[in-house]
């Protein structure tokens, strides 16, 4: 099976993910607007973190998003944030999915979730666009960096997010975090990680604006039209307050990053692929955003390689526990130590 088909589409529901479909079907009939069973529950196959349904009636289809069953990590899994962004960014026209309804009663189907709508169109899950032509590559991603551009214009109190997250001191908030999830699922110690946790509080840049940003962006967390544009950005569980240049250095790491069939395209021949370089990249977002330039993009770099490994060392702490989202969380999680070296690495040609 290649990397594509492992993370694409639709599989019945096995047993730790099943849900009560009844109880649910009942809920819809009650919530959702033109609601008509029966109804019919598979999962997607894609995911690590909140685990995603897709919902089948003779007259629509609907995608739920729900937290895992079991015990959390403090502040991870908010679907409710999930919900309440993207129902704002929905009325600003910015390319999300519907909202359609919230259910914070555990006792529907076992935990907190929400149901919007579906949106045709491809996911890419592998970086070099193999079925495109070069043309096509290049607007795949010139549309994803500027509808990121996009999303950070958007202004969060006409929006209603003004008080989706702090202001000020965003990255110092970040890492510490981060450095509390990792704490709270640590599993052995990891040098480069106890390097990066004394390091990057002491050298937190200067924030560059306060925006609306999505946390996890990137080329398989958005759904294309057939023309290259983008018709909808998904999974907004790290959405927050911040920094916009976190958010794009967030994208850009995916540059740097060895080549391995999912987003990364270290290594490959960007040119000759129609894929813009590093540069190029980000040119594209300067020009969307109105920027001059982004200064030392290896701090940059460290801080979201040490944030990833944050969030995968969660993931390991979660197939540990036995409530992972996907089956491949134990792989994910053993990309821990080589994302630590990897971001001491850019610490340390940032100055450390």
């Amino acid at each position: 099976m290649s990397g594509a088909e492992a993370f694409t589409g639709v599989k019945p529901v096995e047993a730790r993910h099943r849900i009560d479909e009844a109880r649910l079907a009942e809920w819809m009939a009650s919530q959702v607007k033109g609601f008509s069973g029966p109804l019919t529950v598979m999962r997607f196959k894609g995911g690590q973190s909140n685990p995603t349904y897709r919902l089948e009636t003779p007259g629509q289809a609907y995608v739920l998003r729900r937290k895992p069953f079991g015990t959390l990590l403090p502040s991870a899994h908010a679907v409710e944030r999930e919900f309440r962004v993207t129902g704002a960014l929905y009325a600003e026209d910015f390319p999300v999915p519907r909202p359609f309804a919230l259910c914070e009663d555990p006792d529907v189907i076992g935990a907190a979730f929400y149901v919007m709508e579906t949106v045709d169109g491809a996911v890419h899950w592998d970086g070099s666009l193999p079925g495109l032509d070069p043309h096509g590559r290049h607007r795949h991603y010139a549309a994803m960096i500027g509808t990121l551009a996009r999303l950070h214009g958007i202004d969060p109190e006409s929006a209603g997010l003004s008080d989706f997250g702090k202001a000020g001191n965003y990255f110092a908030r970040q890492i510490d975090r981060w450095t509390r999830q990792y704490r709270a699922a640590e599993d052995g110690r990891i040098e480069d990680v106890e390097h990066l946790i004394d390091w990057l509080p002491r050298t937190v840049p200067e924030q560059e604006g306060t925006a609306i940003v999505h946390g996890d962006y990137r080329l398989d967390n958005l759904i294309y039209r057939p023309d290259g544009t983008v018709a909808a950005v998904l999974d907004w569980e790290l959405s927050t307050l911040g920094d916009p240049l976190a958010d794009f250095s967030y994208l850009l790491m995916q540059w740097e990053l060895p080549a391995d069939g999912r987003s990364p395209l270290g290594g490959l021949d960007l040119p000759a692929l129609g894929i813009p370089t590093r540069d190029e990249a980000v040119a594209i977002y300067c020009r969307a955003s109105g920027r001059p330039g982004i200064p030392n993009l290896d701090w940059y770099f460290a801080y979201n390689l040490f944030r990833l490994v944050g969030i995968l060392q969660g993931v390991a702490g979660r197939a540990k526990a036995g409530n992972a989202a996907s089956e491949h969380a134990a792989a994910m999680a053993a990309r821990v130590p080589r994302l630590a070296a990897a971001a001491w690495r850019f610490a340390k040609a940032a100055g450390a």
